[in-house]
């Protein structure tokens, strides 16, 4: 079996996460996988560890270790079965939820993750609530969803994938001090200057650099939007550039002010002006 290395893209919903994929996959030595269930198979492989039944005929060292053993070439295998490149780039956001199990099956697992001010995520959320009134959100019945306002709905994906659960873990994650060998990028910086950004993601993965054509970023992956409900645009422009934040107008200040105070830790940390 070839050996590959395995990195994770681990960014927040609608910060620009399928943008960095596809612009890692434009270098030669890269696969970047669409949004991805490799996760998925870990947490099931993780049901089975933990059956008592079958733990009870096997030393607890060494079911650990196979546990181990078992995801870790599990991982490399599939690998291997998808692509031939050397450099494989998955794409979840669970990746950083799970970060302390993924750090026992790869050591010392190289993770990026891009953020974005809160509010301008939750404008683009609720923008795409708005033009597309007859697709479930896969989240919340949308009939529902229509009979509240702005601000209700903001509370409700606070709480709930995929904004919600992923900025808290996020924070948990932070507040452990188990974020040593993440690439934290701010998406609104990343725009600015991008060529910058990616020199520091190649060295934090530790290979060659690749210049980019910033005005022919070509989409790569595929996804089957339709399953991802309104929140599932995956499709991203040719040309970077980043679009001016209206998230005052679509939200409102009383809203904007909301999030800001329920996520003090995640603007102070991202250093994001309130």
């Amino acid at each position: 079996m070839k050996q590959q290395r395995l990195f994770f893209n681990s960014s927040l919903p609608r910060a620009g996460s399928t943008l960095l994929s596809n612009i890692v996959g434009h270098h030669p030595d890269f696969y970047v996988s669409p949004t991805s269930a490799l996760i998925d198979l870990v947490l099931g492989s993780r049901i089975g560890y933990n059956n008592e039944i079958e733990k009870a005929y096997t030393d607890t060292k060494t079911w650990k270790r196979g546990f181990i053993n078992f995801n870790r070439y599990g991982l490399a295998g599939f690998m291997n079965a998808v692509s031939d490149k050397p450099c494989y780039l998955d794409k979840s956001r669970m990746w950083a939820a799970y970060y302390d199990l993924l750090s026992m099956i790869v050591p010392n697992p190289r993770v990026v993750v891009m953020v974005r001010d809160l509010r301008a995520i939750y404008s683009s959320m609720e923008k795409k609530f708005r033009e597309n009134p007859d697709v479930d959100t896969k989240i919340m019945n949308n009939v529902e969803m229509t009979g509240i306002t702005t601000d209700q709905r903001v509370t409700h994906w606070s709480k709930t994938h995929p904004v919600g659960y992923s900025v808290i873990k996020l924070g948990e994650l932070i507040l452990q001090k188990l974020d040593k060998n993440i690439l934290f990028f701010r998406y609104e910086d990343f725009c600015q200057a991008p060529d910058q950004h990616m020199k520091k993601l190649y060295e934090f993965f530790q290979v060659k650099y690749f210049q980019h054509d910033w005005n022919n970023i070509q989409q790569l992956t595929s996804e089957n939007d339709e399953a991802h409900g309104i929140f599932g645009d995956h499709v991203i422009r040719n040309k970077l550039e980043r679009k001016p934040d209206d998230f005052k107008e679509i939200l409102g200040q009383y809203t904007c002010d909301r999030i800001v105070n329920q996520n003090k830790w995640f603007f102070e940390y991202f250093k994001y002006n309130i």
